[in-house]
């Protein structure tokens, strides 16, 4: 007896979607990705999670904000706003572990100095007091202890500081390298400055203070592990003067960032979402020095990854663009500033960039660490 097989349907065409509807897919996937509360997987800590990107994002909030979550750390800016009696002050704290200790442009004492200032500045302070810790491994040379004392004495001087309070440690050696710098910085807030990337809204503009990845280029050259020459040095310099020119020229400015580790690319997308906007920049708009395109290429790695230590990020209101660019090239550290993009509606807490070549991709958060301890 023929037994009859039952006859299969036929599989259901699919449905081919336009290319404005697949792009809209995609960067919904996107965003309940970054939606997900973070949750740190790896069982030990890496050197990615000191670069500035995804891995340190992840850390921050699945450990830390976790841990010590309240209404003053939540924003997770630069510096904290406190409010002391009838004022507002900032408070900061940064950690310096830059290898090697010396390097065109600066040293380990002077970065130090400087980023702690910055991080003062671009929350809208006038920096005023700093603290000074220190962990030396035995055997350190005395001689460069003083020459690191002695620049940060010098960039505190130009910078308007005092350093008021500090504390040392020695360790055995082979336990550090050789010096490693803790920092402290107080500053004041002036009534009515409120500074956020949360503050960023469609048709603000973005501007730099000047070219881009300086200091990284410098620091992985200046290791003497690549058969890599370039004139370049590092951008470490304070900013305070800087921005408190542009405050004082321009009341529309939402939110300020000096582009440290995981350099311009992160800051963008830390507005991105911060401010449910999104981001559209111009890769021709971007400055970069010739040397530090030429560097970056044969390393492998993207200038809006590397970091500065004497550049900022700024987001101001879009009909105060031309007027904050001016204020900006009105002081030497920002002679050579840019507009270099734009706060979008869509899509949200993305980053995207029109290419040299006319076409559109996403900056994404920084994953690896291409530049380890460049700070």
């Amino acid at each position: 007896m023929t037994q009859q097989l039952a006859s299969t349907p036929p599989p259901r065409p699919r449905r081919v979607l336009p290319p404005g509807e697949r792009e809209q897919q995609v960067l919904d996937r996107i965003e309940r990705a970054r939606r997900r509360r973070p949750k740190l997987r790896e069982e030990r800590i890496t050197m990615s999670h000191g670069a500035g990107g995804k891995a340190t994002h992840t850390l921050i909030e699945a450990i830390f904000l976790d841990a010590f979550r309240n209404p003053l750390l939540e924003p997770l800016e630069d510096a904290a706003r406190l409010q002391v009696g009838g004022a507002t002050v900032a408070l900061t704290t940064d950690s310096f572990v830059v290898s090697p200790l010396f390097f065109p442009g600066g040293n380990i004492g002077d970065l130090a100095v400087n980023g702690t200032v910055n991080d003062l500045a671009v929350a809208g302070a006038t920096p005023m007091y700093l603290s000074a810790g220190f962990i030396l491994e035995e055997g350190f040379p005395v001689a460069d202890l003083t020459r690191i004392a002695e620049s940060m004495r010098d960039a505190a001087a130009a910078a308007g500081v005092a350093v008021v309070t500090g504390d040392t440690k020695v360790v055995e050696k082979g336990k550090a390298d050789g010096c490693y710098i803790n920092t402290a910085g107080v500053g004041a807030v002036a009534a009515g400055v409120d500074l956020g990337v949360a503050n960023a809204r469609p048709g603000d503009k973005i501007l730099v203070s000047g070219p881009i990845g300086d200091h990284g280029v410098t620091i992985m050259l200046a290791r003497g592990e690549l058969d890599i020459e370039a004139d370049v040095e590092s951008d470490t310099a304070s900013l305070a003067d800087l921005v408190a020119g542009l405050l004082g020229a321009v009341p529309g400015v939402r939110a300020l960032r000096d582009a440290t580790r995981g350099g311009v690319a992160t800051i963008l997308n830390e507005v991105a979402k911060a401010a449910d906007v999104g981001v559209l920049i111009s890769e021709n708009a971007i400055p970069v020095r010739d040397q530090v395109r030429g560097a970056a290429e044969l390393l492998g790695i993207d200038p809006l990854y590397v970091a500065c230590e004497g550049r900022l990020v700024a987001v101001v209101d879009g009909d105060q663009a031309a007027q904050a660019l001016a204020a900006l090239r009105a002081h030497p550290l920002g002679a050579q500033a840019a507009i270099i993009g734009e706060v979008t509606a869509e899509p949200v807490g993305l980053v995207t960039i029109k290419t040299t070549f006319g076409g559109t991709r996403i900056v994404d958060l920084l994953v690896g660490d291409p530049l380890p301890r460049i700070c």
